[in-house]
């Protein structure tokens, strides 16, 4: 064989790395870097609180402007495009378009009724439990949230926050990129299930630790009803109906 037949010899192709979904370390890092930019995207409400309201950019009056209804309600919706991206980043980069890996498509009418039914008895356990230890239904934070909405004029902002912004940008993030990734790891959809509840539990913080056990056992029956349909929009849709059944209970209980 001749150098000229050398030189002009077509190299071999280089094999294109197959599209798979972020196992357990990928998902972990690449989870911390979403809810980084959630929490960008958050804050960017609070900085645009303070223009409008022209206020100084000092810590007293960002403390006073975080808890404006305005500011967090704001803080919820704004969140929401920074988690799309960031994910939408992720799923690029593992090859694989944002609906497939994150199970964006339709489910079953019926799984939707059950679903509806286990979280009104789920729920209803835990006011039981409330009432026989003299506890309030409803959290503090819930109420004092409600009131300032109402007092600054934000009440319909504060109820898309609430019942469509977040549940969007927590189950795409926990039931739908954390779970997709580590249920193809080690951990398998049980332990995905589980690691996911704790980690949309951990994201509420501003709840007292029986509220926080309410919260972790409602993730843990949307991870099994991700897991029974394969879709992300059930939890979206149940996650909405309990935030919006949340604030309808919260409103009667402040007499509105």
């Amino acid at each position: 064989m001749s150098s000229v037949d050398i030189a002009t010899e077509p190299l071999p192709p280089v094999p294109e790395r197959s599209p798979h979904a972020w196992k357990f370390w990928g998902t972990l890092l690449w989870g911390l870097v979403i809810f980084a930019a959630m929490f960008v995207g958050q804050a960017l409400a609070v900085v645009v609180m303070l223009v409008v309201e022209k206020r100084p950019f000092a810590m007293s009056e960002i403390l006073n402007v975080v808890g404006n209804g305005w500011t967090l309600s704001l803080s919820v919706v704004m969140g929401l495009p920074a988690v799309l991206a960031a994910i939408w980043l992720a799923t690029r980069l593992a090859r694989m378009s944002f609906a497939d890996y994150l199970a964006v498509q339709g489910f079953s009418w019926k799984l939707l009724l059950a679903g509806a039914l286990a979280l009104a008895v789920l729920i209803e356990g835990w006011d039981l439990v409330a009432r026989a230890t003299g506890r309030d239904v409803t959290s503090g934070f819930m109420g004092g949230v409600m009131k300032s909405a109402q007092d600054n004029g934000a009440f319909w902002l504060l109820i898309f926050a609430f019942c469509v912004a977040a549940p969007m940008s927590e189950e795409f993030f926990a039931r739908g990129f954390l779970y997709r990734g580590w249920s193809e790891s080690f951990l398998r959809p049980a332990g995905a299930i589980v690691l996911s509840s704790l980690v949309w539990t951990s994201m509420h913080l501003q709840y007292d630790w029986f509220f926080l056990g309410e919260v972790f056992s409602i993730g843990l029956l949307f991870g099994y009803l991700r897991y029974r349909s394969n879709s992300i929009w059930l939890t979206v849709i149940l996650h909405g109906l309990n935030n919006l059944a949340a604030t309808v209970q919260t409103l009667w209980l402040l007499g509105s």
